[in-house]
């Protein structure tokens, strides 16, 4: 498998506060993999340190074989990696419309590309068509997380990015947001996915990596480790078996 992205030995660091220790870490061409584990184990800080948000302390961060490590993250989306973050970050007082716009912007592309992405992204989600003028801040909780994949797609990743896609919104919201990303799989888009339901990061992947205080305790395919239990309670803490909603 041709590895889209190959992080090798990164490690990141919150003043003397290690974060992440000598992290190794691929995401194949047209694969889905998360990456799970308790909180506080470095989850969101290698998401953001692979999209150019954090720089790591040593390490490589290779995409199409190029190293980003340290690159600025619209550079990082310029190359082909866009992050959904987690809790969204919308412009809340600017429109619909305009957020999608803004996901276009860093590629530099013209505006008759990015009319092509709107198209595309209302497609996938209909209901952002009819709100396209209305404020983000108007939005519910699964129309705003809808926004912020929307707005990822505009770029045209080649690798999106996911931080906590379920968080705070209902069961019915997470799974029809778990299937358009399938669909953006299928259309030849890799994920590399966090997410605080562990049985969600595991059905809906091919692999995934185990962090644990800063570094990876185990990989392999999601089905396996999804199935079994020494797994599940060392490291995960019980949660694949938590559902979505039940808060």
């Amino acid at each position: 498998m041709t590895a889209l992205l190959d992080v090798r030995g990164v490690s990141v660091s919150y003043g003397a506060v290690p974060a992440l220790r000598g992290v190794d870490m691929e995401v194949g061409a047209g694969e889905v993999v998360a990456v799970v584990g308790a909180n506080g184990a470095g989850k969101s800080t290698l998401l953001k340190t692979i999209s150019g948000l954090l720089a790591p302390l040593s390490g490589q961060i290779l995409l199409d074989g190029d190293d980003i490590a340290g690159t600025p993250a619209y550079d990082v989306v310029r190359r082909g990696l866009t992050l959904l973050p987690e809790g969204r970050e919308l412009f809340r007082e600017m429109s619909v419309l305009e957020n999608l716009h803004l996901g276009f912007w860093p590629t530099r592309r013209p505006s008759s590309l990015r009319d092509e992405r709107v198209e595309h992204v209302f497609a996938l989600f209909p209901r952002l068509r009819e709100r396209s003028s209305q404020h983000a801040s108007t939005l519910s909780g699964g129309e705003a997380q809808m926004l912020g994949v929307a707005r990822s797609l505009m770029s045209s990743p080649k690798l999106l990015v996911v931080d906590e896609l379920s968080l705070g919104l209902a069961p019915k919201v997470v799974a029809q947001l778990f299937d358009i990303l399938a669909d953006v799989n299928a259309a030849g888009t890799s994920l590399l996915i966090v997410e605080q339901f562990v049985h969600l990061a595991l059905e809906h992947s091919h692999r995934a990596y185990v962090l644990a205080k800063g570094s990876v305790v185990l990989s392999g395919p999601s089905a396996e480790l999804a199935s079994d239990p020494a797994i599940v309670s060392s490291y995960l803490g019980g949660a694949s078996t938590e559902k979505a909603g039940a808060r």
